[in-house]
Order: structure tokens, then C-alpha cells, then sequence
């Protein structure tokens, strides 16, 4: 299968509705530069039929990456360990090298599921709790997964430690890789007044996976909201270039889950990404773990 090769250059987090274009025009140079897809396990295990048929056809033709959206690695309630087994099994039926996962909650006892990403509280306490269930994590799936750094909009409450000592914390005490979104670390840094580029300057380079880029919505002078339903602004193209030169190129995917316009216009920023990571002078690269 087509996901058998590592995850790299420029990728395209899939929409259904995106299906038929790229069966269509799979193969013609419009989609020369998209070398990957990102899917969610959620909307994908146990399919049947059409959509069955359509899962075969897109590992048979691009690499895969899973992206999560319900585990909760930050939530108040048991890791759903049936669930774990049926990813396990599902990236083991379609040889997905990489499964990826939010570093947030979206779940706890009293509510079920929240259907948004909440902030974690960054605190000691807080790390070795997250710490403990990524490893639950990649114990159960046998293998290692990667975490998002993800957008949020109001702080916790308490707090003993800035995102980035935070996010540095879980890595290395659950030994795990970073899922890279440059959107979110743009999107935070307006939110609360930090550096994004000095942010940057301090993630392990040799434990990133892939990247996200997505537009956001403005609601106020300093407040962005992460809608993915927007182009991407010249800012974070910056970041990300600026991400390239000092922690290596990286395979990077667009997200756009909202105002979804059709498959060729999406790829001019596919390929904008494609050309940022074709252009960055030649450098040495970190020693990157391979997903496969």
C-alpha cells in the first residue's frame, strides 16, 4: 500500500467531499505536489461498503496519517481503551504508520464528550497525569504516537509553567513525538501575548512528526479563533518558514474543515507549502524518527 513510504512533503487533511476530485484528477499535474492525506480514525473504523471501498482507494494511491479526535488525553475519565484496540486494529488493517492525537481534553465524567478542545491546565500535576496516559497509550497500540499543540482561548485557572516548558514537559516525560501546528502556536501567541517565534526557537526539532497550517478568524483586534474555514495569512506563512529554517523541514498539511471550497483551489495553498519547503537553503536536517 501507498502508506508504506514515510509521510513527507506537502499534504491535505482529507474532506469526503473532496473524494470524487481526487479520484478524478488523481495522477494529473493540478496534484503533483500532494504527497499525503491526514484522515480521523472516527470518522473512518468500522466503515463498510462505499466507504470502505473509498478507505482502500485512498491507501492504495497516497500515504496516510490518522489524526484523533476524541481521546481526551487531558480528561478527567479512563482512557477508552475499547476504542484504542479498534485504532490499533484499524492502523493495523491499512499499515497507517502514524497516529496523532490533540494535547487537550474534550471529554469528562458528568458530560461525555464536549465536541471542543479544552486547555489542560499547565502544571506539574498535570504533566505527569498526561505523561502517564500517552504512555497508556502507546503501550496499547504498541507503538508511538504524536501530540498536537492545540488553540485555546481562555487560560486554566491555575498554572505553574508557560505552554511551551509545558508542552516540552509531556514530550519528554511520555517520550513521545510533537505534531507541529504553526496556526495554533500563531493563533495562541496573538490570544495571550507571547512570541511565536521565540516559541518555536525552543521545540525539540528532532521529535516532530508533521505540521498543520490553517486559516483562522479574526473576532477582535486580539482575539483569533482557530476555525480552519479561512485562507491562511501572510503571518503564518512566516512562521512557518521560520519554522523550516531553524528546526528542518517538515512534511505539512492544510486542515480546512469549514467554507470548503473545491479541491484545486485548495491546492494553491497546498503548493504554496510545497514550493516554502522546496526553497529553504540547504541546511542540516535533526535526526527525525521515521513513522513508519
Amino acid at each position: 500500500m501507498a502508506q508504506q513510504s514515510d509521510i513527507c512533503g506537502a499534504g491535505l487533511g482529507l474532506k469526503r467531499e473532496w473524494l470524487p476530485q481526487l479520484k478524478q484528477q488523481h495522477g494529473q499535474p493540478s496534484l503533483e505536489r500532494l504527497q499525503f492525506l491526514e484522515i480521523a480514525p472516527e470518522n473512518w473504523i468500522q466503515a463498510g461498503g462505499k466507504y470502505a471501498a473509498e478507505l482502500d482507494w485512498l491507501t492504495q494511491h497516497y500515504p496516510i496519517a490518522c489524526h484523533g479526535l476524541c481521546l481526551s488525553l487531558g480528561g478527567p475519565d479512563p482512557l477508552n481503551v475499547g476504542f484504542l484496540k479498534q485504532v490499533k486494529q484499524f492502523l493495523a488493517d491499512f499499515e497507517i504508520p502514524l497516529y496523532t492525537e490533540h494535547l487537550s481534553y474534550c471529554s469528562d465524567t458528568s458530560n461525555g464528550y464536549i465536541y471542543d478542545l479544552l486547555p489542560i491546565p499547565f502544571t506539574s500535576e498535570a504533566v505527569h497525569y498526561v505523561a502517564q496516559r500517552i504512555r497508556q497509550t502507546q503501550d496499547i497500540l504498541e507503538r508511538r504516537i504524536a501530540v498536537e499543540n492545540a488553540s485555546f482561548y481562555v487560560a486554566a485557572p491555575i498554572a505553574d509553567m508557560d505552554e511551551i516548558i509545558f508542552i516540552n514537559a509531556v514530550l519528554s516525560e511520555a517520550d513521545c513525538d510533537l505534531h507541529l501546528d504553526i496556526n495554533n502556536v500563531y493563533v495562541n501567541s496573538v490570544n495571550f501575548g507571547f512570541d511565536p517565534y521565540a516559541f518555536l526557537n525552543q521545540l525539540p526539532a528532532e521529535r516532530i512528526v508533521y505540521g498543520h497550517m490553517a486559516g483562522h478568524l479574526q473576532i477582535e483586534d486580539r482575539v483569533l479563533v482557530d476555525t480552519h474555514g479561512e485562507s491562511i495569512i501572510d503571518p503564518v506563512w512566516q512562521l512557518l518558514s521560520h519554522a523550516y529554517d531553524h528546526l528542518g523541514v517538515f512534511p505539512t498539511l492544510l486542515e480546512r474543515d469549514t467554507n470548503i471550497p473545491p479541491l484545486t483551489s485548495l491546492m494553491q495553498e497546498v503548493n504554496r507549502i510545497a514550493e516554502l519547503q522546496q526553497t529553504m537553503p540547504p541546511k542540516s536536517q535533526p535526526i527525525r524518527r521515521k513513522v513508519a
